[in-house]
């Protein structure tokens, strides 16, 4: 009796639990069957996209609804307190009749007018068209005023922050520029004020003819330059006097022998070389150029027997245009002596390279001619006046002479020896010496050192010849 009783009642409860919970989960199907008074009928379930309308419906009224009353209480003083609470009524009724609203739409007890629901934006949100519900108590022709006052939320977009460039484990480059720089340049500048060097007197700027036509000018710049390789200021001066007496012109050096124009140039440095590049230049000027020298680098460096040196001079001289340094003997050992080329260069070609990096643009045209004839008077090859320098305290190779080379044997600067003859018994021994040879004394002879190089002493050492 007692098992019979209790079976039933199991049943009965376990039943109802699983009814329940297929009534209320969102992955069965989505009508049931409702047992009524009538008979057994299928009216549309509460789903799981109705509940998230609603949901989001009745949030952003409360949103709306929260907003209008801190309206309202700020708006009290001026306009009174039975406006704000009329606003804030109405505004909570409609509230009330929404929330009524969704209970009938939830539980099915409204009237149905359409059996169609219209989409909203809600429904867009869930993706999938297996939660859009037929919707009760809402027709077309007349829609939820509810959802007429809703309005669209904002697009949040999250803003990107700048994004700040790190460099891993390295710092930042910086610009380098050798120390004191500035203060030499002025030094530089003070002992060269009184351009009196060769360069100044003589150079290329000095032995073009003035009053001849801007093309031939142009080109005795250019002819002076080819010839100033690995030669002294004076002697490629007076060669140039004689090139303009004879007729320094582009046509007058094509029809020009090359007897007589090595007689011309001579005693330039490496005048056979010279000569030939000067009719190759010629030929190619008057064929390609009208007579007249190239306006770029390039086209200059592309003549016979010009480099970058003389290319970036004559820009400047002819043209009148700034396109680099140029470097010659003279500035590239004094651009590293003072320490203005970082780590050293080799050849002129790297030192005008070094230079450009960081030395000012506005200086490229004064350097060559400041430091050209700093060479020629105070920074020589050989023996630089250190002590009249007004840069001995700041340059890093002041007061450094090249160390002096050992001469060979039986060259006229090589220590001499004197034999000296000792008679017997002049070692002050007392004794007479073993064999009856005579014994020679040699002693170097005194030499002349360099006043800058200091005296070491020297010990005396005595040989002895059998």
């Amino acid at each position: 009796m007692l098992l019979a009783t209790v079976r039933p009642t199991c049943s009965t409860t376990v039943s109802y639990a699983f009814h329940c919970f297929k009534m209320t989960s969102p992955y069965f199907v989505e009508s049931t069957a409702v047992i009524t008074r009538s008979g057994n009928k299928t009216v549309p379930h509460a789903g799981l996209a109705t509940t998230l309308k609603t949901r989001m419906e009745r949030r952003v009224l409360r949103a709306h609804v929260k907003q209008e009353e801190e309206v309202s209480s700020v708006s009290n003083q001026s306009l009174g307190r039975d406006a704000s609470d009329g606003t804030s009524c109405s505004l909570k009724q409609r509230l009330r009749d929404d929330d009524s609203l969704q209970r009938k739409r939830a539980y099915g007890l409204a009237i149905c007018t359409q059996s169609e629901y219209t989409p909203t934006i809600f429904d867009t949100d869930i993706g999938s068209s297996r939660f859009r519900r037929s919707s009760i108590g809402q027709s077309q022709a007349e829609p939820d005023k509810a959802l007429s006052l809703l309005p669209l939320a904002p697009i949040l977009r999250r803003r990107r922050g700048q994004v700040k460039v790190e460099y891993d484990g390295k710092e930042e480059p910086k610009h380098w520029e050798p120390p004191d720089w500035s203060k030499q340049l002025g030094h530089v500048r003070q002992m060269r004020s009184a351009r009196d060097a060769p360069v100044d007197l003589m150079g290329a700027e000095k032995c073009y003819d003035t009053h001849a036509p801007d093309e031939v000018r142009r080109y005795q710049v250019l002819v002076s330059l080819m010839l100033s390789s690995q030669t002294r200021d004076q002697v490629t001066s007076a060669a140039l006097q004689r090139l303009r007496a004879h007729g320094c012109t582009v046509d007058n050096i094509v029809n020009t022998d090359d007897d007589t124009l090595g007689q011309l140039i001579y005693p330039v440095g490496f005048w056979r070389t010279k000569v030939k590049y000067l009719k190759q230049t010629s030929v190619m000027l008057q064929r390609e150029f009208r007579g007249d020298i190239p306006n770029t680098v390039e086209g200059l460096v592309r003549l016979p027997g010009v480099g970058p040196k003389m290319a970036h001079l004559a820009m400047d001289i002819a043209w009148h245009q700034v396109s680099g340094i140029g470097v010659d003997t003279h500035v590239h050992r004094i651009s590293n002596r003072l320490g203005w080329t970082r780590g050293g260069t080799k050849n002129p070609e790297e030192t005008r390279k070094a230079l450009e990096d960081w030395l000012p643009r506005d200086l490229w045209s004064e350097i060559n001619w400041l430091l050209v004839g700093f060479g020629q008077q105070v920074c020589l090859p050989v023996n630089p006046l250190c002590s009249v320098c007004l840069n001995q305290h700041s340059c890093p190779s002041a007061h450094q002479a090249s160390p002096a080379k050992r001469p060979k044997a039986g060259s006229p600067r090589s220590p001499k020896t004197s034999r000296v003859k000792l008679e017997p018994g002049s070692l002050g021994l007392g004794l007479p010496p073993p064999s009856s040879a005579t014994l020679v004394k040699e002693e170097p002879l005194a030499t002349t050192l360099s006043p800058l190089l200091p005296r070491k002493r020297k010990s005396k050492a005595k040989t002895f010849s059998t």
